[in-house]
């Protein structure tokens, strides 16, 4: 048995909890309504606000409240979405939006238990000046601690609650569409299926779409079974609820094709008490849009967990530095390179992340398979080797590989995953000329042939003055917009016992993160989540000041705490990491320099302050120490 799945069975066997409904699902909507609702209109507009009315005619003695909802992601808003009370006139402002962003709306009115909705409108906020924007700049108001929407009946509220392993796509539509590992807080997503899906326009907010998967794929037991055959072994039929799905990848083929990949881990032990855990399988969906999100066809088996041991497989399962799989056929990721090639990757604690090249057609592997067990010789297909953490180890403590290129750097970039993903997760990148390798830390550690421990950090469990802060803060989806900018998403947990609940560690909030690079061509991640700032030039004055900056240099399963450092006007800085050096700041490249770090920095959401509001922050590393700081005044 792999220990990450002891690791995530025992984080998400929370103690049940009473399903807290908002009240909403037992209301009726526009079921036999005595009362008709126009069409609103509106009448006013600025970058900031919409003035809208509208009228009801019918039976007016029972409306006992009417309204207008509205959204940017939903194109049918209901009173889940954002919502203004209407005055007795039937008309509203809706203030707090956004400029020139196009808002959905529909007047609502109340009464006799049921809700009645006019047809949806659409309109678009006036242009704003980018100053003015960052003046009117209005914080995500969404709450982290999700506990009291967490049950399923309250996923049209999750937004990015009960996130876990996430990958993401931009589609044709426009949409970023991410897709996830079964994972909840209360388990609340077995209700809906597998690879649950939810798509944004603005990566701020999130519409939940449902699972992917409804079942378990017929070919799995049966696959399990034909190499049960072929190694001698009695057939098996496990419960079908006690697989796992984890980590899909998810890619844009071309207009008209998207592929997912997807993780399916069989449960128990191949023969019993004394044996290795069950292998784990990959397969392959594909869908034409995936903006229906039933329309996931499954294209069955790509491959399987690679033994070079024969039928050796009497391993104790907690003798993990000699377990029987080679390759651990989960967490792939998939890579067309810039000369066309198709190629996918995994692995997952076992020995490394390796790759195989497959059919660009197919999404198959190019050749027929090997039995997946032999001498190493004979299993050398199913992937080479792509990094390591220890050459000759099989238990690696690293999984979940995205990796990405960036044709600006020209290189390939492989993020990584280390450690156990209750708190110790963190992310750490390499990088590579070649998509084959070899793949170099920032320290010039050969991964790919001698194996080590990947450098630079760039993300781990950390914690700002306010909040409690973030831990298992890693398995990451990296993306870009195709104009210029990337970013960086993931889960990230809450520490044990926060707000005095003992199961917090289980809350996974889905972060979307700025991700920029540094001059010399390595990816920084920003320490707080995007949340739409406007870009307003940052000035040289604005700089001055306290700031709380961490120390983001690597210790297993230790949360990194802020310290006070100030900049003075005089470019002298002090206290903290940095207390006597000398700073400077280059505009053009939005590079504050201390010593000899050099920083990227950038407008982005406090989501610590209260109320939200925006700050500045910056990300950089000095050899293999990672810095992460935040304007605190």
């Amino acid at each position: 048995m792999n220990k990450l799945t002891y690791l995530l069975l025992s984080l998400l066997s929370v103690l049940a909890f009473q399903a807290c409904s908002d009240g909403l699902d037992n209301i009726e909507y526009n079921r036999n309504s005595d009362v008709a609702v126009a069409t609103p209109e509106v009448t006013a507009t600025t970058a900031a606000s919409l003035a809208v009315n509208s009228s009801v005619s019918g039976n007016l003695d029972n409306v006992a409240m009417r309204g207008f909802c509205y959204s940017v992601n939903t194109p049918n808003p209901t009173i889940k979405d954002n919502v203004v009370e209407a005055d007795e006139n039937f008309s509203a402002t809706i203030s707090g939006l956004t400029g020139n962003t196009v808002y959905y709306i529909r007047a609502y009115v109340y009464g006799n238990s049921r809700y009645t909705y006019s047809e949806t409108i659409t309109s678009t906020t006036a242009a704003q000046e980018i100053d003015e924007q960052l003046k009117n700049y209005v914080a995500p108001t969404y709450e982290d601690d999700y506990v009291n929407i967490a049950d399923w009946s309250n996923r049209n509220r999750w937004n990015l609650s009960n996130v876990h392993d996430p990958t993401v796509v931009l589609a044709e539509d426009g949409y970023y569409y991410m897709y996830q590992t079964d994972a909840s807080y209360g388990n609340a997503h077995t209700a809906g299926g597998h690879f649950h899906a939810r798509r944004s326009k603005d990566l701020v907010n999130w519409e939940y779409m449902g699972g992917t998967m409804q079942s378990l794929p017929d070919w799995v037991i049966p696959k399990l079974n034909e190499i049960r055959k072929e190694m001698g072994l009695a057939e098996v039929n496990p419960n079908k609820d006690e697989f796992g799905y984890w980590a899909p990848c998810v890619r844009k083929v071309r207009n008209g094709l998207y592929r997912m990949y997807y993780s399916i881990v069989c449960p128990g032990y191949i023969d019993g008490d004394g044996t290795w855990g069950e292998r784990a399988f990959i397969g392959l969906m594909e869908n034409t849009d995936p903006s229906n999100n039933s329309g996931w066809e499954d294209k069955g088996y790509v491959i399987t967990n690679a033994s070079d041991r024969g039928l050796n497989f009497r391993v104790q399962p907690d003798n993990w530095a000699e377990c029987y799989f080679l390759w651990n056929a989960i967490d792939p990721t998939y890579v067309i390179t810039s000369e066309g090639e198709h190629w996918l990757a995994y692995g997952s604690w076992h020995s490394g992340i390796v790759a195989l090249k497959v059919d660009a057609e197919t999404g198959k592997p190019q050749a027929q398979m090997p039995l997946p067990w032999g001498t190493a010789e004979e299993v050398a297909p199913y992937g080479q080797l792509l990094a390591t953490r220890q050459m000759g180890n099989r238990w690696q403590a690293s999984e979940g590989a995205e990796i990405v290129y960036n044709a600006a750097t020209g290189y390939y970039y492989m993020f990584v995953a280390y450690d156990a993903l209750d708190v110790p997760y963190n992310t750490r990148v390499c990088r590579s000329r070649n998509f084959e390798g070899p793949y170099m830390g920032i320290d010039g550690t050969d991964l790919t042939n001698v194996g080590g421990d990947m450098y630079p950090v760039v993300t781990h469990p950390y914690k700002f003055k306010q909040g409690y802060g973030w831990v298992g803060f890693s398995h990451c989806a990296i993306f870009d917009d195709g104009q210029g900018n990337w970013y960086y998403a993931s889960q990230a947990r809450f520490p044990a016992n926060a707000n005095n609940n003992p199961y917090s560690n289980a809350l996974m909030m889905g972060h979307v993160r700025s991700l920029r690079w540094t001059t010399d061509g390595w990816p920084v991640v920003m320490p707080e989540r995007y949340g739409a700032v406007p870009q307003v030039e940052i000035e040289e004055s604005e700089l001055t000041g306290s700031w709380e900056n961490i120390d983001m240099s690597y210790e297993y399963g230790e949360q990194k705490t802020a310290e006070t450092m100030t900049l003075g006007a005089d470019h002298k800085v002090s206290g903290g990491s940095f207390d006597g050096q000398t700073w400077s700041y280059d505009a053009a490249k939005q590079i504050l320099k201390i010593g000899n770090a050099e920083l990227c920095i950038q407008r982005e959401t406090d989501w610590e302050a209260n109320p939200r509001t925006h700050t500045i922050v910056y990300a950089g590393y000095v050899g293999t120490k990672t810095y992460w700081g935040k304007k605190s005044k």
